[in-house]
Formats: C-alpha cells, sequence, structure tokens
C-alpha cells in the first residue's frame, strides 16, 4: 500500500466523518501502523493538495490538511459502492457517455481511469457505458475540460450478452477469489487480543485489497452477473470483517487524531 493510497482509505473511513481533517503529526502517527515512513506521507499530502484533494489548514494540534469539495464527492461515492447497502436494482437501461476528443495523453488516462472507477466500460475509444448514471461524472469532466454528449438507453438485444462482451467478467471474477482467499489468511493472522494499532492496520489492509475492485467491478445488478457470482460471497466476508474491527481501528484513530 503506498501513502496517497493510504491517505484516501483513511480520510475515506475514517476521517471524512470526523470533520474531514487532521493535522500533519496526526497523519504520521495514523500512517505508521502501515509502514508508511513520515517523508513518504508528507510527499503524498503535498501530491494530493496540487492534485485538488486536500487543502491546508491550520487546526487546534497544529499545521494540518482537509478534504476539498472535490475530495468529499469522491469519497461518498467511494462509501456508497465500499459499503453498500441492500440489493442494487436496475431499471433496465444504460447510461451512455460519448466523449470529445481528449489529445494530450495524460488527460485522456486519467479520463479512462476516472471513467473505470465510476463503473463504466468502454465501448469504443470515445463511447462508454455503464448501468446507471454516476453523480460524480459532471465533476469528473469538467475537471477535465472535456465535452460530453450523455444518454439514457435501452439495449436493443440481450444485456447479459453485452456485459459479457465489454466486461472481463471472467477476470473480475477470479480476482475476487483470489481477494478472499488472501483476506482470511490476513484476519487469521491477527490474534484475538490484537494491540488496536495492530487491528488498524489490518482492517486498512483489508479495505485497501477491497477497494482496488472499485477500478474493476462497475457494481452490475445481480441479474446481470452468472450464476454463483463470486463477488457476493467475498462482499459478506468483508462487510462482516470490516464491521468486526471496526472499534478497535476507531478507537486508534480517536486517541492519535487529536494529540498534539
Amino acid at each position: 500500500m503506498n501513502a496517497r493510497a493510504a491517505l484516501f482509505d483513511l480520510y475515506g473511513d475514517h476521517l471524512r466523518s470526523r470533520g474531514g481533517r487532521a493535522s500533519v503529526a496526526a497523519l504520521v502517527r495514523l500512517l505508521a501502523p502501515l509502514d508508511i515512513a513520515p517523508p513518504a506521507v508528507r510527499t503524498a499530502v503535498s501530491r494530493m493538495v496540487r492534485q485538488g484533494w486536500l487543502t491546508p489548514a491550520r487546526l487546534p494540534q497544529g499545521p494540518g490538511y482537509e478534504v476539498t469539495s472535490r475530495c468529499v464527492r469522491r469519497l461518498d461515492e467511494t462509501a456508497l459502492r465500499i459499503y453498500r447497502v441492500g440489493t442494487i436494482t436496475w431499471t433496465g437501461r444504460w447510461h451512455i457517455v460519448v466523449v470529445g476528443p481528449v489529445r494530450e495523453r495524460p488527460r485522456r488516462e486519467r479520463l479512462r481511469a476516472d471513467l473505470a472507477f465510476l463503473g463504466y466500460a468502454p465501448l469504443s475509444e470515445t463511447t462508454w457505458i455503464g448501468p446507471r448514471p454516476s453523480p460524480e461524472l459532471g465533476a469528473i469532466l469538467a475537471g477535465e475540460g472535456v465535452r460530453a454528449d450523455r444518454f439514457d438507453a435501452v439495449l436493443d438485444g440481450d444485456p447479459r450478452a453485452l456485459v459479457a462482451r465489454t466486461w472481463d467478467l471472467d477476470g473480475i471474477g477470479s480476482a475476487y477469489e483470489e481477494w478472499l482467499s488472501r483476506a482470511v489468511d490476513l484476519i487469521g493472522a491477527l490474534p484475538e487480543d490484537a494491540a488496536d494499532d495492530r487491528v488498524f492496520a489490518t482492517r486498512s489492509r483489508l479495505l485497501h485489497g477491497w477497494r482496488n475492485f472499485l477500478f474493476r467491478d462497475p457494481g452490475l445488478p445481480a441479474d446481470l452477473l452468472p450464476p454463483g457470482w463470486p463477488g457476493e460471497k467475498a462482499r459478506a466476508y468483508f462487510e462482516q470483517e470490516a464491521a468486526r474491527l471496526l472499534p478497535a481501528a476507531a478507537a486508534f484513530v480517536d486517541r492519535h487524531l487529536t494529540e498534539p
């Protein structure tokens, strides 16, 4: 886990509900159990400031950083997908986005990564499709200065065939099975009487591995997935263990967040 990813997880999973801010010293203490050195934390923070995710803040504990409105939107979108409540329903309609040409390669790659994160997949170089509109889409397009036409459409054909052709379901399913095997080993290595810093580290690693699926799995409804979809078993395990480990992890965060 690199420092930037760990900071996103920390702000999203713990700090967002605690005002979205923390001192530099607290960030260093909170990432120490993940073996992330102070210079790496400071470098990652600086990078996130340049990218518009964090902004400097003067806190009672000293200099720190708080989330920007852009970061709040991303964290909230992420939380909804990580801690999904209930069953995803599908209207039978698809959201189609046709983007204008983006000539600069860095912008093009950034846009592709962001669209994939929001659950869209490419039908062609400029046309992307998703099972539902993302509330974050407009902000991403505006941030990259990209013009796009958007359509709400019904497929004339078999939606399961479209899904199988557009998303690598075999690869995603195998990734879920592999993640679940590693997650069981990770949790199994945690003693029952583990200190809260170790619980925090274990839960953070569990969350980080699960969060990576946001870049691969669009969150398709069950009626578009193959029978016995491995993602459901993996999700049940993640939700069970993330909830079980949360009290000790939260206690660790609360203790170190308020220290000077």
